[in-house]
């Protein structure tokens, strides 16, 4: 029995993802941000966490320090903070914040399970970042696609860690049905987005979730 913890598991995908890893067996543990929502079937192998990656510096480094008590065979990180900020009107707090949000704080949970991952011989980290990486994201994502690319960097020791079976990967994920985008549908950006993509639709959020 192998144990995933799901950054960002109340999101459309993350709940998607949470179902995948119940029905297989696993031990899943869902990080939440401030209110738990998660319409999900009673679960003897489902535990909850709650944590704000912008709270203060004490706050987050006792969640550290429980979280490094966990063995976690794998992480799925799908956190998304986006502020709606464009690259004209976004300022140096909303840059860190995003990047504090969407990389520093993920990569830390990350560096604590490896030790975990390492000494079995086995583990498994999926960052999920967004296709804005490649090519710009929406017009007030500008942190958002940033704090992504930040995200992506893998250090030359992750290599390394593939001769232990402790596989690192990214994946960008593109315009996906959930809430924030069907708020916006008759928005002209999006629709121009839409049509760039080869199927000429929105990814189903159980289609990444399968991922």
């Amino acid at each position: 029995m192998k144990t995933v913890l799901i950054l960002g598991a109340s999101s459309d995908i993350g709940l998607a993802t949470v179902e995948i890893f119940l029905k297989h067996g696993w031990i899943v543990y869902c990080h939440y941000n401030s209110s738990k929502k998660f319409n999900v079937k009673k679960n003897k192998n489902l535990k909850f966490l709650k944590l704000n990656f912008l709270d203060t510096e004490k706050k987050i480094n006792n969640k550290l320090k429980i979280l490094s008590k966990i063995k976690i065979d794998s992480i799925i990180n799908l956190v998304g903070y986006i502020d709606n900020k464009s690259f004209q009107s976004t300022n140096l707090k909303s840059i860190i914040k995003s990047i504090i949000s969407n990389a520093i704080i993920p990569i830390l949970i990350q560096r604590n399970a490896i030790k975990h991952m390492l000494s079995k011989n086995w583990g498994r980290i999926l960052n999920c970042s967004s296709i804005g990486v490649k090519f710009g994201g929406g017009k007030n994502s500008y942190n958002y696609s940033l704090s992504k690319h930040s995200l992506e960097f893998i250090p030359n020791e992750f290599k390394f860690w593939a001769t232990r079976n402790v596989l690192i990967n990214n994946l960008r994920i593109g315009v996906t049905n959930t809430k924030i985008h069907k708020r916006m549908k008759k928005n002209l950006n999006l629709r121009k987005r839409i049509k760039l993509i080869p199927m000429k639709r929105m990814a189903e959020a159980n289609e990444i979730s399968k991922y």
